[in-house]
């Protein structure tokens, strides 16, 4: 069988997610991580996806099966041999809280090293992080730094797993140094004036190959700051007629944005892939929205979106 080189290799979990919603209401053992909505929404733009990540005993196959069939290359995916990570995913109005179920394996042991990369993925022209212990993305950004090409860099873009905060910023901008785009929400953002000041809050974490630093403010959109032309950019949300779960969205935009920015297409362009995508996300329970939606119906919210502008 011929390998493929992806456009994005996707690194990060697959969790089994336990979800309490506001009103109390749950929805138990239903397959979850950033690496199942990720690359749903890759796919939804025609990237070729891999995902590199570990895959505990009791992660549903057929989730992953149905990854497969959708085209996302799988071959970096290892099995740990034993359950993985289950999580309680914890609504409380606007917030979410992530807490690891009593006796599951450490955050490093369900996360993938650099030897889970296929050889042949290591020319991919992008690599997104998905949440993992600072150590491990920090490892995963250097081996990736290593291996490509100084005439061809590779993109590569992170989501936090812990907070930004004054405490925390030297350890940031250590690693973020390494990455292009930097993808965390608002309650992730906590340096002092990110609302009030969010060019010069966002600036702090400038530094190496840092182009791009997100604050994302779910139903209010977010702004994105442009290291390269010190500008500030912002998109509004775009909500489905019946907003039914947040998760995963986050993903989504980055997908939407990634795979535009490997597209050549502006940023301002990017930003309305992006959100278009996390529309999709939210618009179902868990995947739901993401399987269900196709290309044809993304480019008919970003047409729609374009004629709005013209009328106004």
């Amino acid at each position: 069988m011929l390998s493929v080189t992806p456009d994005l290799v996707l690194l990060g979990n697959l969790l089994v997610d336990d979800v309490v919603y506001a009103d109390g209401t749950t929805r138990m053992g239903v397959p979850g991580g950033a690496m199942l909505y990720s690359s749903l929404a890759a796919r939804l733009w025609d990237a070729t996806t891999g995902c590199a990540s570990v895959q505990g005993d009791d992660y549903p196959q057929t989730m992953l099966d149905e990854l497969r069939a959708r085209g996302v290359l799988l071959e970096g995916v290892r099995k740990l041999g034993r359950n993985g990570i289950r999580t309680w995913l914890m609504y409380e109005g606007d917030l979410r809280r992530v807490i690891h179920r009593l006796g599951c394996p450490s955050h490093e042991e369900v996360s993938p090293a650099p030897d889970d990369i296929p050889l042949d993925w290591r020319r991919a022209r992008a690599f997104h992080l998905a949440p993992m212990p600072m150590a491990t993305q920090l490892q995963l950004v250097r081996a990736i730094r290593a291996w490509e090409s100084p005439e061809s860099p590779a993109f590569i873009s992170l989501d936090p797993y812990i907070l930004v905060t004054p405490d925390t910023l030297a350890a940031w901008r250590e690693l973020l140094q390494h990455v292009d785009a930097f993808f965390p929400s608002e309650d992730e953002m906590l340096l002092p004036g990110a609302h009030d000041d969010p060019v010069g809050t966002l600036a702090q974490l400038a530094g190496g190959k840092l182009r791009y630093v997100f604050s994302k403010r779910g139903a209010a959109g977010g702004v994105v700051y442009d290291t390269h032309d010190q500008r500030l950019h912002d998109w509004p949300a775009i909500t489905p007629a019946a907003e039914l779960e947040p998760t995963g969205a986050g993903d989504a935009f980055m997908a939407g944005f990634v795979t535009a920015t490997l597209e050549g297409l502006p940023i301002d362009a990017a930003l309305k892939r992006a959100a278009v995508t996390a529309g999709f996300a939210i618009s179902g329970q868990g995947p739901e929205g993401l399987l269900r939606a196709t290309r044809e119906k993304a480019e008919r919210l970003l047409a729609g979106w374009a004629q709005l502008e013209e009328e106004a």
